[in-house]
């Protein structure tokens, strides 16, 4: 499954610079990602300083 970012995202934007296939974009207050474009690598959840993304 895709994976999501939670509310205890801080917007700092390391997720989008880690994430391979540019799946994740600022959204209203926390950074967003898109499930179609995930290829559930974990890149982003290796970049975050606060744990926001998750596998669903």
């Amino acid at each position: 499954m895709a994976y999501k970012i939670s509310d205890a995202c801080i917007a700092c934007g390391a997720c989008a610079e880690a994430c391979p296939v540019e799946a994740i974009k600022e959204g209203d207050g926390k950074y967003e990602i898109d499930a179609d474009k995930c290829i559930e690598c974990g890149a982003c959840a290796d970049a975050c300083p606060v744990e926001a993304p998750a596998a669903e």
